[in-house]
C-alpha cells in the first residue's frame, strides 16, 4: 500500500460524552445559511442573487445541505466574472473545507478539500519536495474552482489546470458521495473534470505532482507585433511559460514574460535582443503604471516554482483589483491572424483596457475544456470596470474572432450566442447525459447553465 502523509488542521475536541440531541443542534447550527447581505464576486462587478449561503465544515454537512435544497450552486474563491456560480435560491461555500487530505508519495498525487487555494497548497507541496506542473496567474483562487472551469496557466507544452486532476469526489443531487478517477472511469471521467458545477458539489480533488523545481523569470519590453508573424511558435516556446502583454496600441507587445526552469541557483540570462525586444532593467507589473511590489520576482532571479509560475504573489492584491475580465481561445494555427483581427479594433479597445495577455495552452481530452483536441492561444482582456462599455465591445471582439473557431473562458464575460458556443463542443450531448445521471431534476442547473448548455 502506498505510504500516505496526512495533514489535518481540524480542531481537537476534548473529552466527555455528548448526547445526540446536542450534536444534532450543533450540526444544524453549522449548516444554517446566513441571511445577511448578499456576497459579491472578487472584483465587485457581480452581486449574487441570494443571501442564503451555507458554510459547511464537513462532508456530511454538505450532503445534508444538498438533500434539503431544491436548488443549489457552489462558490469557490468567487473569481468568476459572470453568473456561472450564481443561484437565486441557495449557495454553498466550502471555504471551511480547506485542508490537505493526503499526499501519496508513491503515486505522486495530492488530495485536497474543495476550499484549498493554490498558494496555500503550493507551500505545503514544496516543503514535501513536490510541485504542481502549472499554476494560474493568481495563486489566490481555489483549486476546484479553477479546474471545474478549465482555467489555465501558461505554456505551449502545458495543459490547463484541469489536466492535472486524476480523481475527484462530489455530492450529487441525491446527496450521495460519488468518487471518480482517471484510472477507474476512463472516458466518463474526462467529462466530469470540467463540469461547471453541474454534477454536484465537489468536496475533494486529487492532482498529479512532479518533483519540486526552481525557476527564473525574465521580462523583455517592446516586442514588435510583426515579429510574431513568422516567429510566433518560437517566441511562445522560449520558456516553460510565456506571456505577452499588450495595450493593442502601436502594433506593439509591451512586455514579454518568460518563465523558465532553473538548474541549481543559476540566474536567468537576459540577451540584449529578443526578436526586437529589449531586456527590462527594472521589475514590472503587467499594468505598467501600477507598483510591481505585488508581482512575482523577475530580472532572472532564481526562486521556487510557485514564486515564479503565477504573475502575482500570494498575500497581495492581485491584478488591478476593480476590473472586469474576458478571455477567448482560438486554435494555435490561427494565432497571428486572430491577433491582427483584434488589433484592428485597437481604437475601440484601448480606452477601456488595463492590459491584455496572450499565451498558449496545450491540447487535452476533457469534454468541456476550451483546449479539447486543440492547442490554443488565449487572448485575455483585463478591462476597466465600466460594464456598459465592455459589454458593448465584446460582440465586436467576438465577431472578429468568429472565423477562428473561438471559444470563451467559461468563467469570464462573453456574449456569444448559445448555439454558436454549443457547436464548439462535440461532446456536449455526452456531457448533458452525464448531468442527467447525477442531477436528473436540475438541482445544480442555474440560469447560466440552462442558457448556454440547453
Amino acid at each position: 500500500m502506498a505510504k500516505k502523509v496526512f495533514v489535518s488542521l481540524a480542531l481537537a475536541f476534548a473529552g466527555g460524552v455528548v448526547v445526540s440531541k446536542i450534536m444534532a443542534a450543533r450540526r444544524q447550527a453549522k449548516e444554517a445559511a446566513t441571511t445577511g447581505d448578499r456576497l459579491t464576486n472578487w472584483a465587485g462587478n457581480l452581486t449574487y442573487s441570494t443571501p442564503q449561503i451555507f458554510f459547511p465544515a464537513t462532508v456530511e454537512e454538505v450532503r445534508s445541505i444538498v438533500r434539503r435544497c431544491a436548488k443549489l450552486r457552489a462558490l469557490g474563491s468567487r473569481h468568476s466574472f459572470n453568473t456561472i456560480a450564481d443561484s437565486e435560491e441557495n449557495l454553498i461555500s466550502l471555504q471551511n473545507l480547506n485542508k490537505v487530505v493526503a499526499l501519496d508519495k508513491t503515486a505522486q498525487t495530492v488530495t485536497v478539500e474543495a476550499g484549498m487555494r493554490y498558494g496555500e497548497l503550493a507551500e505545503f507541496l514544496h516543503g514535501e519536495g513536490y510541485a504542481l506542473p502549472n499554476m494560474a496567474s493568481l495563486p489566490h483562487i481555489t483549486v476546484v474552482g479553477a479546474c471545474t472551469t478549465a482555467t489555465h496557466g501558461s505554456g505551449i507544452q502545458n495543459g490547463n489546470l484541469a489536466t492535472s486532476v486524476s480523481a475527484l469526489e462530489f455530492v450529487n443531487a441525491a446527496g450521495e458521495l460519488v468518487t471518480m478517477s482517471r484510472k477507474e472511469d476512463g472516458d466518463v471521467f474526462k467529462g466530469a473534470v470540467v463540469a461547471l458545477g453541474g454534477l454536484g458539489v465537489v468536496t475533494k480533488i486529487t492532482l498529479d505532482l512532479v518533483p519540486a523545481f526552481n525557476m527564473t523569470q525574465i521580462v523583455y519590453r517592446n516586442l514588435p507585433m510583426r515579429a510574431l508573424k513568422d516567429h510566433f511558435e518560437e517566441i511562445m516556446s522560449a520558456g516553460y511559460s510565456v506571456s505577452l502583454f499588450t495595450h493593442w496600441q502601436d502594433q506593439n507587445i509591451n512586455q514579454v514574460w518568460i518563465k523558465s526552469k532553473a538548474e541549481g541557483k543559476v540566474s536567468g540570462t537576459l540577451t540584449p535582443d529578443f526578436f526586437g525586444a529589449t531586456p527590462a532593467s527594472l521589475k514590472l507589473h503587467p499594468i505598467e503604471d501600477q507598483s510591481p511590489v505585488n508581482a512575482t520576482d523577475q530580472l532572472g532571479k532564481v526562486g521556487r516554482w510557485y514564486e515564479r509560475l503565477p504573475h502575482f504573489k500570494m498575500g497581495f492584491k492581485p491584478s488591478a483589483g476593480a476590473e472586469l475580465q474576458s478571455e477567448y481561445f482560438v486554435p494555435f494555427r490561427y494565432a497571428y491572424e486572430a491577433m491582427t483581427a483584434i488589433e484592428s479594433l485597437h481604437q475601440q479597445i484601448a480606452p477601456h483596457l488595463f492590459v491584455s495577455e496572450i499565451r498558449a495552452i496545450q491540447a487535452d481530452d476533457l469534454w468541456l475544456s476550451p483546449q479539447y483536441k486543440q492547442t490554443t492561444v488565449a487572448f485575455h482582456f483585463t478591462w476597466k470596470q465600466d460594464v456598459a462599455a465592455v459589454m458593448q465591445l465584446l460582440p465586436l471582439l467576438e465577431e472578429k474572432l468568429e472565423p477562428f473557431e473561438v471559444r470563451p473562458h467559461w468563467g469570464k464575460l462573453f456574449t456569444m450566442a448559445p448555439k454558436a458556443l454549443q457547436a464548439r463542443y462535440e461532446r456536449l450531448e455526452d456531457f448533458k447525459q452525464l448531468l442527467q445521471q447525477h442531477d436528473p431534476e436540475g438541482k445544480f442547473r442555474n440560469k447560466f447553465l440552462a442558457h448556454y448548455l440547453y
